[in-house]
């Protein structure tokens, strides 16, 4: 039995983002009036910090804080490198213990919420970069963290808002741009993602991350051509990296160049061999091609490696009519409806009855 091709099911356009890491503060400031010897352990921890030797800093603030318990700088930066050591209950008690003895510290405030949101605390880290950006209108990092956070809570619009409040205040933040980008993609306005990819790019030309994202965003317009120069920019930046050759393989698909899609999913898969999405893909490609028992191959793999795949079910099935076996083909239809692709049930009707 004959299946036209225009059965095969194609996924949607899956964006991928990759993150970046929080922005926080670090307040290095002698402070007059302590002791002498508080103030020699507060810069000790400094110096710790600045050579990355974040648990001889936690030893040297701890033993600030002994002389000096109402030092709420010593709080401050000992919460930073607990973060720092991803101790973030400890950050967050000791920015408390900062806030408690300076209300007004907006930065403490600020890096709480960082905290919080490492957590997945976000509703309450959204409240303490509201309470520093009250406390203190001008701090960029403020609006740009609670724009993280409204991203995990996928309020894009919120997150734009954010992002263009912490752009206005700082004009050059690559960050902000990068993620307002990000959030643009995902209110589907792929132009405006492309001119914050752009700046991004014009601020940070080796970021392999920009190039990624806007290649995303033109694919979203069909712009193939486009994304698969930005995808070979990031390779050339990243080429180790599988994201960039799958999705260059599917811009490359999108061109119908399936040969040249085959290639870069291939070289996914070499780079992450358990990469599911690669295998069917790379099925998919071939499938196009005709070459049905390889694609059976993928899609199987594909499945082997997410077993909730129904679209790979749904196409290993086709392809397995296209070679008259029956029974199989039909069960793996079958088993697509089960997982909830309910278009399958329309199929078997039609083909395995």
């Amino acid at each position: 039995m004959s299946i036209p091709i225009y059965l095969y099911i194609s996924k949607p356009i899956l964006f991928m983002f990759r993150t970046f890491f929080f922005t926080s503060i670090l307040l290095l400031i002698p402070i007059l009036g302590y002791t002498q010897k508080a103030e020699d352990y507060f810069n000790k921890g400094r110096g710790f910090c600045l050579f990355e030797k974040y648990f001889e800093a936690v030893t040297e603030f701890t033993k600030a804080i002994e002389l000096k318990p109402d030092y709420e700088e010593a709080y401050f930066n000992r919460g930073d490198v607990k973060c720092k050591i991803e101790d973030y209950y400890g950050a967050i008690a000791d920015y408390t213990k900062a806030i408690e003895f300076k209300p007004d510290f907006a930065e403490a405030y600020c890096n709480r919420g960082i905290a919080k949101r490492k957590l997945e605390y976000n509703n309450e880290a959204i409240s303490d970069y509201t309470s520093a950006i009250e406390l203190k209108p001008d701090l960029d990092v403020a609006y740009y963290n609670r724009g993280n956070a409204k991203i995990d809570l996928e309020d894009y619009r919120g997150a734009i808002a954010d992002y263009s409040k912490a752009i206005e205040l700082k004009p050059k933040y690559a960050d902000a741009y990068f993620k307002r980008g990000f959030s643009f993609i995902q209110v589907v306005d792929y132009r405006k993602a492309i001119l914050d990819f752009n700046k991004s790019i014009e601020l940070n030309p080796d970021d392999a991350n920009s190039y990624f994202n806007r290649a995303e965003a033109k694919r979203g317009l069909e712009d193939y051509n486009g994304a698969i120069s930005d995808y070979s920019i990031a390779i050339e930046l990243e080429p180790n990296e599988a994201d960039n050759y799958s999705n260059r393989g599917e811009a490359k698909r999108g061109l119908k160049d399936y040969q040249g899609a085959i290639v870069d999913f291939t070289k996914a898969i070499e780079l992450e061999p358990d990469y599911a999405d690669a295998y069917y893909n790379r099925g998919f490609a071939k499938h196009n091609l005709q070459d049905l028992r390889g694609a059976i191959a993928d899609y199987t793999k594909a499945i082997e490696l997410y077993p909730k795949d129904s679209i790979a079910y749904v196409n290993r099935g086709i392809a397995k009519l296209s070679l008259s076996q029956k029974e199989s083909g039909c069960l793996d239809l079958s088993k697509a409806g089960e997982l909830g692709y309910s278009t399958a049930y329309d199929m078997i009707k039609k083909n395995c009855n």
